[in-house]
């Protein structure tokens, strides 16, 4: 049981409630229900330096359910990449913390996503390019489940095992939820693994994508096919709004919140498990 990546998951979500709670409104769900994927990755598995970020041959980080910048913000300012101060100015005038990532206003962002499928086409051609360069790095690209009803995702994913992209890890946000209902009513994307499996990528199927322990036992396998020929996708499967329980009860409800700072106060004492 690694209690460090616990402890760093807790300050995390701890850091997207204060932030989100201080602008009052925000992607809470689906923050929250990444947080152990970002510790995994930015503390255990990633070749980064926070002190220089636009190290080459670093593994890049795409996020393209972008509308979770707010955790993969909190992720940076706890790893160094600015302070923690910063977050307060999420997604208000001047900020360089948008509602959305944004590789030129944010530093440790490493690229711009929103629209929902292009970035995960943008991570394609990433790790492409990684390929072509010989820079050793991995590209790491996360998806949500609503996000994996848009047909620009299966192109990309098409295209990236026909390039052999053996250097592309993607992530499957499968928390079941959208912004209007359960992902099966709008659109069912199920059977998931198997879909990724038909378009020629090696599948990993983590049954609790909220354990940091599953979690980096599946990076580190994803990261043993390189040489494979073939790109993997890893299947999360989270609840959204993980770690608040009100939150977690909102469903679909919680896809984007008003959250006060008095929630969001209580919200953090009980993930510190102070009540």
């Amino acid at each position: 049981m690694n209690n460090d990546l616990r402890a760093i998951c807790k300050d995390i979500r701890c850091d997207i409630m204060t932030c989100i709670g201080h602008l009052g409104v925000g992607h809470i769900g689906g923050c929250l229900s990444i947080v152990e994927l970002l510790a995994v990755l930015y503390y255990e598995e990633m070749n980064i330096d926070p002190a220089n970020p636009k190290m080459e041959g670093r593994d890049r980080f795409v996020c393209s359910k972008g509308h979770a910048g707010p955790a993969v913000y909190a992720t940076l300012a706890n790893r160094g990449y600015f302070p923690k101060s910063e977050l307060l100015t999420l997604n208000r005038g001047g900020t360089h913390l948008p509602s959305h990532c944004d590789m030129n206003l944010t530093t440790g962002i490493d690229m711009t996503t929103g629209s929902l499928g292009q970035g995960f086409s943008c991570a394609v051609g990433v790790a492409l390019g990684s390929k072509l360069e010989k820079d050793g790095a991995t590209i790491f690209a996360l998806v949500g489940d609503g996000e994996s009803q848009e047909g620009q995702v299966w192109e990309a994913a098409m295209f990236a095992a026909s390039k052999k992209l053996d250097n592309l890890v993607g992530f499957t946000d499968y928390n079941k939820l959208q912004i209007d209902d359960t992902v099966a009513k709008v659109n069912d994307i199920a059977p998931l693994c198997d879909k990724w499996a038909a378009f020629g990528w090696n599948v990993i199927d983590v049954v609790d994508g909220n354990d940091v322990d599953e979690v980096l036992a599946a990076v580190r396998k994803a990261k043993s096919f390189r040489g494979s020929g073939k790109p993997t996708m890893v299947i999360l499967n989270t609840v959204k709004g993980k770690g608040v329980k009100w939150i977690e009860e909102l469903g679909a409800g919680n896809h984007n919140t008003n959250i006060s700072e008095e929630q969001a106060e209580a919200a953090i004492r009980e993930i510190r498990g102070e009540d």
